[in-house]
């Protein structure tokens, strides 16, 4: 770039400042300014939930540093050397003469800023989807600052009992867990579609998030529209689906988020089907002076070669330090995304990258689903607690399509899902994950780590050395056995875990034979079922199905993840 360029960029959050910084280190001597039409800016709104909830306890603390130092117009001017404009709304974009078009929203004045290079950095708008009654006070937006310090400020005051999330995305947990958690706000979730985070996970991640939260008092309404917003003199008192009514003090919504991109399609540059500012991978636009990234953008998923909106908040950052450094002139590229997430959800966390098994079939992989149940560090260490991971591939190629996981609130998750985005995104196979090399010590791992012990189960299914049965399938039988009338479970677990089950389930659908008598008693097993073996995690079934094999009888499945994932998934048929 030459010295001395006028650079204009639209927007003061993650993407926009990001870039602004990083070009303006590698270009010290350009111009930079940055207008943004809020009143706050440069603050993590993937915070909110966590300010709402208390563990974040100032507002501030979201606009900060690491080393403490608030991220406002004096810090980017006196430290970054970066003109910031708050209240300045950009209104039109006059490609021709190369000028933005603005307001100050407080003085109305008009102002107008030149550029060399334009960045349009809009972020993303609330994806409300026409519902009635939404300008109704006491209903606010998930990730707005501003409303955010309302939101706590009127729960603060005690003028929020009871609140409805509507939205079973990332945001809506985390939402109604902010709520319910600190402040013991009655909360109801509501998802419109049959499971919650139904773009991101399978249907068995799912009802453990769901049961989990339904565990620690939150009502999850899944599978319900919301078709009204009642209030009573402006302020609301309802929500209206279409099975039921629902009193409320607050309505959140986390409907999900579309591109802030209608004045980047009124200045006449291309947009993609999904709505987003059309960019190659150095984030040109289609006039090859304005540049766009972050959620005002859409992206390729590595997987399926289609364009995908998925912002988050690592997606604008990483976007934005690209975008930079492409417009100062390095050979930045962004080639596209897997699609990654982890949440908390009190003391557990929920993690997914990828397809999920439904997505992979609909874009016509041929994809199988394992599912185990590992330690997430060594069982005689004192703070190990069981985890489970989900791997979904293609059968035919072997091909790694996405990994899933539910457990404890730590790192294990964190780490899994970082290292499964990467092999995805080099389309890795489940011998890649099968050779993972990772760091070994009892208080942190495992020998074999379980994205490799995952890879070696889906070995043994692409192998033929494995038979499992689907969890859906089984779990239908459990409630109606005229569906398999041949089948019966061997439990294998010790039996002081086996005789409540046979006690309350019965010997004609649950016979109890201990791990280490199945060679000895395998004579009991009757000759005219289907026997579908289970223990706590599924590790020991599949020792029992090879042995089962040697001495003729093929007519076993496995349980994937066991007992374990059953208990999880909250299944009324489980003993007491």
């Amino acid at each position: 770039m030459n010295k001395g360029k006028k650079i204009v960029v639209i927007g003061a959050m993650g993407a926009g400042l990001r870039a602004a910084c990083h070009l303006k280190r590698l270009c010290p001597d350009t111009e930079v300014t940055v207008l943004e039409q809020g009143d706050f800016i440069s603050y993590n709104s993937c915070g909110i939930p966590y300010y709402i909830c208390g563990d974040v306890a100032d507002e501030v603390q979201l606009r900060s540093t690491s080393f403490q130092m608030v991220r406002d117009v004096s810090y980017f001017r006196e430290v970054k050397g970066i003109k910031v404009l708050p209240a300045m709304q950009a209104l039109a974009i006059d490609r021709a003469a190369m000028v933005v078009h603005a307001h100050d929203t407080k003085t109305g004045l008009a102002e107008q800023f030149p550029y060399e290079r334009l960045l349009i950095a809009t972020g993303s708008l609330p994806a409300i989807g026409g519902i009635e009654g939404t300008d109704l006070d006491g209903v606010f937006a998930a990730g707005d600052l501003a409303k955010a310090v309302e939101v706590k400020q009127r729960i603060a005051k005690g003028m929020v009992a009871r609140a409805v999330v509507i939205g079973g995305g990332t945001g809506g947990v985390e939402m109604a867990e902010a709520l319910s958690d600190l402040w013991g706000v009655e909360t109801t979730l509501v998802e419109a579609e049959k499971q919650l985070l139904p773009a991101q996970l399978d249907w068995s991640c799912a009802a453990m998030l769901t049961t989990h939260l339904e565990e620690n008092g939150i009502t999850v309404c899944a599978g319900e529209k919301v078709v009204a917003i009642s209030g009573d003199n402006s302020r609301v008192v309802g929500v209206e689906t279409d099975k039921r009514s629902i009193e409320t003090d607050l309505v959140i919504l986390a409907t999900g988020v579309r591109p802030n991109s209608e004045l980047a399609a009124d200045s006449g540059l291309a947009m993609t089907p999904l709505g987003g500012i059309m960019v190659n991978q150095r984030f040109e636009s289609s006039d090859p002076n304005i540049y766009a990234a972050g959620s005002c953008t859409t992206s390729i998923n590595l997987i399926t070669g289609r364009e995908e909106y998925r912002p988050s908040g690592a997606m604008t950052s990483r976007q934005g330090r690209l975008a930079g450094g492409a417009m100062a002139g390095l050979p930045a590229r962004f080639s596209g995304l897997v699609g990654t997430l982890i949440i908390k959800a009190f003391d557990r966390s929920v993690m997914a990258c990828g397809l999920t098994r439904e997505m992979a079939e609909k874009e016509g992989f041929a994809a199988e689903l394992v599912r185990i149940v590992p330690s997430d560090r060594e069982h005689f260490y004192p703070e190990q607690a069981l985890v489970v991971i989900e791997m979904v591939f293609d059968i035919k190629t072997r091909r790694i399509l996405g990994v899933q996981g539910f457990g404890m609130m730590n790192d294990t998750l964190s780490a899994r899902v970082n290292t499964a985005t990467l092999l995805i995104g080099q389309q890795s196979s489940i011998d890649d994950c099968i050779a993972l090399e990772t760091a070994y010590a009892p208080p942190f791992s495992l020998p074999i780590d379980p994205l490799a012990q995952a890879g070696s189960v889906a070995d043994n299914l692409c192998s033929g050395r494995l038979r499992q049965v689907g969890l859906r399938r089984f779990l239908a039988w459990m409630e109606d056995v005229s569906l398999e009338p041949d089948w019966i479970v061997l439990d294998i677990r010790n039996y002081k875990e086996s005789a409540p089950f046979v006690e309350k389930i019965g010997t004609d659908k649950w016979l109890a034979i201990a791990y280490e008598e199945v060679r000895s008693r395998h004579a009991e097993l009757p000759a005219d079922k289907t026997i579908i073996i289970a223990c706590n995690s599924g590790h020991r079934t599949y020792d029992i199905q090879i042995f089962l094999d040697q001495i003729g009888r093929n007519d076993t499945m496995i349980i994937g993840g066991g007992l374990n994932v059953i208990r999880r998934l909250g299944a009324g048929w489980l003993p007491e």
